[in-house]
């Protein structure tokens, strides 16, 4: 879809302690973001941090930012001297660059992960509408996505000049929506920024360590800093206060956005448009059906997220290799928009039917890449492999869509899975025999599930007489309705 035909909007929705955003590609939802109160993303804030380790094996540093977890510093990720001598096709030992107890200027990259503290960096980024700062950096480099490259250079040379101009020593970078811009609006981002790291660096003065020096936007903001290119057509804010805020955010520092602005006033609820809500639920989901008649399963795991399309029941075309292509063509427009609104990064394999065709392969190969031309995360995929697996990366800095709306499940444990009733009851055999051999006693009760007591009355009541003649023990069943399917107790009487 060329960016002429694809028209976007923007939802956004607050409610008091969550905001929720919601990026629309002709009417049909690509991208959700959530922010709630009382755990706020910390990407892009900058901190004071406290250097409480420094490990040379791995080549990095924990670092205490004040959050729960200390934080991930690599040894790539840290400025070095300028003045020394470090060839750029090696890094220096941890310990030339940061020691146990020095205090650290750092920026977040990535938010906190499971069990893992956010990542960090020393190479601080200040971003503003047109121009990305950078206090550490010395060279201006520009989006990949402006492909023209006379568009390129003017841009280049335009930032190099303000940069001289403005006396600043320090690098930038130029981003995608500042095609066409005019020197004045870079001009007047460039003074922003560089009021602002002045006022950063006067903070990290002041403050103390493990404390936040600069916090970034509000998720409403950072739509409007982030999200907003020359195909959206309007944004809708459902609270009059994010509203006005948004307003005169995009007045002073994005007049052309202002207009775009509406506050939504109607009685229906703004995620009810376009069966937001609906597709957020969908999401969630494990199967993901096609239209025609297949379906694409995604596992989300620690390591990596496997995606694994199915035919299902789809037979419409003349033959097996036809009715194949077409599912892994409608297939790969599907993977592509889950994989954004599901917000899914790090590695992931995607195992497409077989074909037989090498062109139907780079056809859908091909697809795949189209569909994911406008993903604003950064994503590598590599040619389909010997044994047909499609593999690529793309960058993971929040957590995913589930894990900021679901939590595993108590009765299995994240596993997906329960033992089985029959499964259980041979436990508690083994549980009786066992306590039999250790411990005298008379009877012995067993607590379980519902259903398992049902079975072990059932179809295992041989069983449990056998046991009982075998042990000479008494055995008492009593059910427990708070008890889940694979949890027992046996107490002895």
């Amino acid at each position: 879809m060329t960016d002429e035909s694809r028209k976007e909007e923007i939802l956004i929705n607050v409610t008091p302690n969550e905001v929720r955003a919601a990026l629309l590609e002709n009417g049909v939802l690509q991208e959700v973001y959530v922010e709630r109160a009382a755990r706020r993303g910390v990407i892009s804030n900058i901190y004071k941090g406290h250097v409480s380790r420094v490990l040379p094996g791995m080549q990095a540093a924990f670092v205490d930012i004040g959050l729960p977890r200390t934080a991930f510093l690599h040894a790539s990720d840290i400025v070095r001297p300028q003045n020394g001598d470090v060839s750029n096709e090696s890094l220096p030992n941890i310990r030339e660059l940061v020691k146990e107890g020095e205090d650290v200027l750092v920026q977040v990259v990535k938010d906190p992960l499971g069990n893992k503290g956010a990542r960090l960096t020393s190479f601080i980024t200040l971003p503003s509408r047109y121009l990305v700062l950078l206090p550490e950096g010395d060279s201006v480099g520009v989006s990949a996505r402006i492909e023209d490259e006379d568009e390129r250079e003017r841009l280049r040379s335009l930032v190099v000049t303000l940069l001289e101009e403005a006396e600043l020593d320090c690098g930038a970078i130029v981003r995608t929506v500042a095609e066409g811009a005019e020197i004045e609006e870079l001009r007047a981002d460039l003074k922003f920024l560089a009021k602002l790291w002045a006022v950063v660096q006067e903070r990290c003065r002041k403050a103390q360590v493990k404390t936040l020096v600069h916090e970034d936007l509000s998720l409403p903001l950072r739509v409007l800093r982030d999200l907003v290119t020359e195909n959206v057509e309007h944004i809708l804010v459902d609270s009059g206060q994010d509203f006005a805020a948004m307003h005169d955010f995009a007045e002073t520092f994005l007049p052309p956005v202002a207009p775009m602005l509406e506050l939504y006033r109607r009685r229906r609820p703004i995620f009810d448009l376009h069966s937001i809500e609906d597709e957020i639920r969908k999401a969630l989901d494990r199967s993901i059906p096609l239209k025609s008649g297949g379906y694409i399963i995604f596992d989300q795991t620690e390591a990596m997220t496997t995606v694994d399309v199915n035919t299902g029941g789809y037979v419409g075309h003349r033959n097996l290799e036809e009715t194949i292509y077409r599912t892994n063509l409608e297939a790969a427009v599907t993977i592509a928009r889950q994989l954004r609104l599901r917000n899914l990064g790090g590695i992931i394999i995607i195992d497409f039917i077989d074909m037989e065709e090498p062109a139907h392969r780079d056809n859908v190969l091909q697809l795949l890449e189209q569909a994911l031309a406008s993903d604003h995360a950064r994503h590598q995929i590599s040619a389909v492999s010997p044994l047909g697996l499609v593999e690529m990366t793309r960058k993971r800095t929040r957590e995913s869509l589930q894990h900021i709306l679901c939590e595993d499940c108590p009765s299995c444990a994240g596993r997906g899975f329960v033992m089985t009733a029959e499964t259980v009851c041979f436990e508690i055999f083994r549980e009786i025999i066992r306590q039999s051999r250790q411990f005298e006693f008379d009877e012995a009760m067993v607590l379980a599930h519902q259903g398992v007591i049902e079975l072990l009355l059932d179809e295992q009541a041989r069983s449990l007489a056998t046991l009982e003649e075998q042990t000479g023990k008494s055995i008492r069943l009593q059910p427990e309705s708070l008890y889940l399917q694979d949890q027992f107790d046996v107490v002895l009487m």
